[in-house]
């Protein structure tokens, strides 16, 4: 197998149009696929996500507001909103296979020097980096499932790499706040860019070549943004993009501001018991894969707008008074969450006419720019109103999300 970026790029030109090879349950090239996929989802968000157990540390530490210390997390994401739209144009000349591989090695060791930064504004700046560099990644891993794996197996594969990105966004927080409790957090930070290292070497290893894309060399401006305005015209896919911006914005909102509320009094948890809150992330991991099967099986909007549904009683359920009664919101709003991610992300998939890398890239556009503008906004209700002024305002976004998936349903149904 080619590991150096010429052989990578070598190897992924030699699709022939017309042909389909598609990728089936059952074949070794098929569970290396999904291997992959799963270690790029787990090494993708564990990277990402690894400063939000540390985001009460970084207020008092740097001296600044919870939102002010949401942006080391919010500026990674707003840059990877604006890399993943670059990267699905980059990954038609350079090859799916070799952007990915690049992303998760420089991502990787950005996060290594995170642990090095000697002041607050640098440390944004190499988060923001992070960011652009990581934008290789999450787009381009959804056109190659889709371009590369048999469509009828398609929503169970997405799935499991949705449950990668689960368990990457579960064990990044976790074992982050654990190191940050005894080591301090810049071993924490060390310790989870060395991990993520070795994550991105095995994906390396497995992911077969790409047999249906091909290579489109030089940058061609009309056609890629006549694929972006052909999928923007799509009468339901936008209805997608829109769900994916508030529904990541509610998630993301939910789990910026516990940190801070639970931290205080009257629960008082340390690092490593907020870090250990985060292993409900092992829901979401079942979750997306039960979505996956039951939306191949019973139909993917009726599953969406059940997890819709699922996320909104669970971040109402947050408004409990008791620590049990809050952690099982969380563990529902996640299981919600994640169901309806993997669903909205194959329906991308499904719905797209063409150039899927591009559909793609809007679908995690929309996902990234609400983490990050939604996750930020969060903080002033928090601020001003508390806790129950968070929920409020994710419970306005998953309304709004709700309604989203309706309409989708309709167009798509109509134009069927």
């Amino acid at each position: 197998m080619p590991t150096s970026v010429h052989a990578m790029k070598t190897a992924e030109t030699a699709a022939i149009p017309g042909q389909k090879h598609y990728l089936t349950r059952g074949t070794g090239a098929y569970r290396r696929a999904s291997l992959a996929l799963f270690l790029s989802g787990f090494s993708t968000f564990s990277l990402l996500y690894c400063v939000q157990p540390l985001l009460p540390i970084f207020s008092q530490e740097f001296a600044v507001s919870p939102a002010e210390s949401s942006l080391s997390l919010s500026l990674s994401t707003g840059f990877l909103a604006v890399a993943i739209v670059c990267a699905a144009a980059v990954s038609e000349g350079l090859g799916r296979r070799s952007l990915m591989s690049i992303s998760l090695v420089g991502a990787a060791l950005l996060t290594i020097a995170t642990a090095f930064a000697p002041n607050w504004h640098l440390l944004l700046v190499i988060r923001a980096l992070q960011g652009l560099v990581l934008g290789g990644v999450p787009a381009v891993a959804m056109a190659y499932l889709a371009e590369e794996i048999d469509p009828r197996g398609l929503g169970a594969t997405m799935g499991l790499y949705v449950g990668g990105t689960a368990f990457g966004g579960m064990s990044g927080r976790v074992l982050t706040g654990i190191f940050a409790e005894y080591l301090t957090w810049r071993p924490a930070l060390f310790i989870i860019g060395a991990i993520g290292l070795a994550a991105a070497i095995g994906f390396i290893a497995l992911l077969p070549p790409s047999r249906n894309f091909v290579r489109r060399p030089g940058f061609d401006p009309r056609f890629h943004a006549k694929a972006w305005l052909g999928h923007l015209t799509n009468p339901a896919l936008p209805f997608i993009f829109a769900i994916a911006f508030l529904a990541m914005g509610s998630f993301v909102t939910i789990y910026n501001y516990a940190g801070f509320r639970l931290v205080a009094p009257p629960y008082g948890l340390n690092q490593t018991e907020l870090g250990l809150i985060f292993t409900v992330y092992l829901f979401g991991i079942g979750a997306s894969s039960i979505g996956g099967l039951l939306g191949d099986r019973i139909g993917h909007f009726s599953v969406l707008l059940f997890g819709l549904a699922l996320t909104a009683a669970g971040s109402a359920l947050t408004l409990a008074a008791s620590l049990p009664a809050i952690i099982l919101g969380i563990i529902v709003l996640t299981t919600g969450f994640f169901m309806s991610h993997s669903i909205a992300s194959g329906l991308v998939g499904k719905l797209a006419h063409g150039t899927k890398g591009h559909a793609s890239s809007l679908y995690m556009l929309a996902y990234y720019v609400g983490s990050s503008l939604m996750g930020s906004a969060g903080g002033w209700f928090f601020a001003v109103e508390g806790w129950a002024a968070v929920v409020i305002f994710t419970l306005a976004m998953l309304g709004l999300a709700f309604v989203s998936a309706c309409l989708a349903q309709h167009l798509a149904r109509r134009k069927a």
